[in-house]
């Protein structure tokens, strides 16, 4: 979920970033826009790529997801154009899988997770998450070949945010997070792990590589539910899973998104179901705990 998440989200998983703003078009990074059908975002010190499965109904229960809460699959690059760094998260559907693993391999992409965020949700979902570095440019074209195996919906089609219809005000003063919304669902993101953070030697940007984005969706004037997950040390993940656990917060995975990586990083993720006001709650103690 680093958004969107983040989304809200980093907003990922995404999702988006909490604060973000168009990149200029005459930008480098507007030719991979072009190249991968979306339009580039600079946020947190990276430009980010995002394509919303909104070609996807998944429901959990009684449900229905939001893209903007889940199921934003994304790329980030940071760095120098001619030596960036990409990494990025792939939502994908069973018969999705297997072709977009074997191409990631033909592109010379790294996978480094295959794995659920959610539980229970209908139809199933598989994160893919990827990592490569080079010039920005041929990293595009080969991502390009990689999602032409997916039926996600290229080019995004520009929309017009719909104004918010969830409490903001709770949302942002509780979790103690700036953030954005649109819609039913308000996102905000942050970085847990002091860092630096280095896969060979190479210096990760936070909010690219470990950023913690919390998504939230209203279901009605009574309900509100959450998800995204907390990028954490190992030594927090017991406070933070004990948080989680008492606020009634589902944790729906704890695993690894990159490989290699130093210091190690866990990444935990959860859903929660409630009123919007007792939700929240729970997420900022999870976020104080992880403190």
């Amino acid at each position: 979920m680093k958004t969107y998440v983040c989304g809200v989200v980093l907003l990922v998983s995404g999702a988006g970033a909490a604060s973000a703003r168009q990149t200029p078009a005459s930008a480098p990074w507007d030719s991979i826009a072009r190249t991968l059908g979306t339009a580039a975002v600079s946020t947190g010190g990276y430009y980010r790529y995002g394509w919303p499965r909104r070609d996807l109904t998944v429901r959990i229960g009684d449900v229905t997801v939001a893209p903007a809460l889940a199921l934003g699959a994304w790329a980030g690059f940071s760095g120098d154009p001619r030596d960036a760094t990409m990494m990025g998260d792939l939502v994908l559907i069973a018969h999705e899988l297997r072709p977009v693993l074997a191409d990631l391999a033909r592109q010379r992409i790294e996978v480094t997770a295959v794995h659920n965020h959610l539980a229970g949700e209908e139809p199933r979902i598989t994160y893919v998450h990827f990592h490569a570095h080079g010039n920005a440019l041929e990293l595009a074209a080969r991502l390009d070949h990689v999602l032409a195996q997916t039926a996600i919906p290229r080019p995004v089609a520009p929309t017009t945010p719909p104004p918010a219809t969830i409490d903001t005000a709770l949302v942002f003063r509780t979790l103690g997070l700036a953030g954005r919304a649109q819609g039913g669902v308000a996102q905000v993101s942050t970085v847990l792990v002091p860092g630096p953070v280095a896969i060979q030697g190479r210096v990760l940007t936070p909010a690219l590589a470990y950023g913690t984005p919390i998504n939230i969706q209203v279901v009605d004037s009574v309900r509100a539910v959450a998800t995204g997950d907390f990028a954490v040390l190992g030594s927090k993940v017991d406070g933070v899973l004990a948080a989680l656990a008492a606020a009634g917060i589902t944790a729906t995975a704890l695993h690894s998104h990159l490989v290699g990586e130093e210091p190690h990083i866990y990444y935990i993720h959860f859903w929660g179901d409630g009123s919007l006001a007792s939700v929240t709650r729970g997420l900022r103690a999870a976020l104080d705990a992880a403190r």
